[in-house]
């Protein structure tokens, strides 16, 4: 035998955190056929796509089935209909001023916050946020950049910014000299964020110590605070130092339809190996058509419907209807005397579990006396043990009934 395999994927934990999930609720619900299990783990929505997204989706499909509207092979960076439709809704009312040829539309942020690492060099130094949505870390494992694991369950070539309640769940700036920084907020998974000026302070980092932010902001839409930005864009200097990525899956529900999209700027630029500046939109570009052949044009006209007067009406009412049941959730841990953290900004909320109980004891816990499942926080890394997510994703009144059920465990 002659083949070889990228060793670095042996470097990776056991198995995915939400394989790990559905394996323990899988095994439990064998066992007890006769119990309903209320899933507030893995954030997915459970609201349907809004009426006017389905009819411009319909009316998408019917263009393709008449030969005078027929689309075949879109651009891969996305139709610049819906380029420009996001720069008009999403960016310019907060002052900001985006080109389409810095928006690429795709699948999914998942997959763009995963393959963005592939045009940077393998001996970058990679910053993460701990507790961390665990695709940063494990696609840069896979790539190489992520040295060999410790006995805690860390990488020895990441660097790593606790986030706890001792610093109110916002990151210190890095120790260190580090090139590549990857923010979440609001944050999946503790649900806090960051107001402009501790923000700034990143971006000010990244300018002085010539890095890059990788700025996922996902969650954006379920921003309730004035002070919150929306966009990293929205600080001084920021397009020299950052990328930013978007999604319709929370936002509009697009889970099942998958469209997000990230924004290059063309003032990004990063070193060869001769030292000589190169864009990063460039590469980003040719990576994307290389690699992609872009989202399908009925699910780019359904998302460009999520901007009009009717669908953003629709869509704000279906994350109003997520914020309630966060904020249920909130009310009923706290009069039981347990701390949680996000829900206001976000459709998270990070609980502490009682009595230093560990993560994945809370789990098994609650999905045994309760039937609910949630999500252990030691999966999103060392800082997070100790803590359980549950999403505000569910029904108004399986929210409430996993509410009721909890209030009836002992903790």
């Amino acid at each position: 035998m002659s083949v070889t395999i990228n060793d670095s994927y042996l470097l990776l934990q056991d198995g995915y955190l939400f394989v790990e999930i559905a394996r323990r609720l899988e095994n439990f619900q064998k066992e007890n056929p006769d119990k309903s299990v209320i899933k507030m783990g893995i954030g997915d929505v459970t609201k349907p796509l809004p009426k006017t997204v389905i009819k411009a989706f319909k009316d998408a499909v019917e263009e393709m089935g008449d030969p005078d509207t027929f689309k075949g092979y879109g651009p891969e960076q996305g139709y610049s209909f819906l380029a420009e439709t996001i720069i008009k809704n999403d960016f310019k009312p907060n002052g900001v001023n985006i080109d389409t040829d810095e928006v690429f539309i795709s699948d999914g942020a998942k997959c763009d916050t995963g393959n963005i690492q592939e045009i940077f060099g393998l001996n970058n130094k990679i910053c993460v946020t701990d507790p961390v949505y665990p695709v940063y870390v494990d696609t840069n494992v896979m790539a190489g950049r992520g040295g060999s694991i410790t006995n805690d369950g860390t990488y020895k070539s990441i660097v790593y910014m606790p986030c706890t309640e001792k610093n109110n769940f916002i990151p210190e700036l890095p120790k260190e000299p580090v090139d590549l920084i990857y923010l979440c907020f609001p944050n999946n998974p503790t649900g806090t964020t960051l107001n402009k000026k501790q923000l700034s302070n990143f971006v000010e980092y990244a300018r002085e110590n010539n890095s890059i932010i990788l700025f996922d902001a996902a969650y954006e839409a379920f921003i309730t605070e004035n002070n919150v930005p929306h966009s990293i864009y929205e600080i001084n200097g920021s397009k020299e130092v950052a990328i930013e990525f978007r999604s319709f899956s929370k936002t509009a529900g697009f889970t099942g339809t998958r469209c997000a999209y990230t924004i290059v700027p063309k003032e990004l630029y990063g070193l060869d190996s001769k030292g000589e500046k190169v864009s990063i939109n460039k590469l980003w570009n040719r990576r994307q058509t290389t690699k992609f052949n872009g989202v399908s044009y009925p699910v780019q006209k359904a998302a460009e419907a999520t901007f009009s007067p009717e669908g953003r009406k629709e869509i704000r009412e279906n994350i109003n209807y997520y914020m309630e049941n966060a904020k249920i959730i909130i009310d009923k841990l706290t009069d039981l005397g347990l701390n949680v953290y996000g829900g206001i900004n976000s459709p998270y909320i990070w609980v502490k579990t009682p009595s230093n109980m560990k993560s994945w004891d809370f789990f098994d816990l609650l999905l045994n006396e309760a039937n609910i499942v949630g999500t252990p926080g030691a999966g999103f890394g060392l800082s997070g043990e100790g803590y359980l997510r549950l999403t505000a994703f569910n029904t108004l009144e399986n929210t409430k009934k996993a509410m009721t059920r909890i209030s009836k465990i002992e903790l």
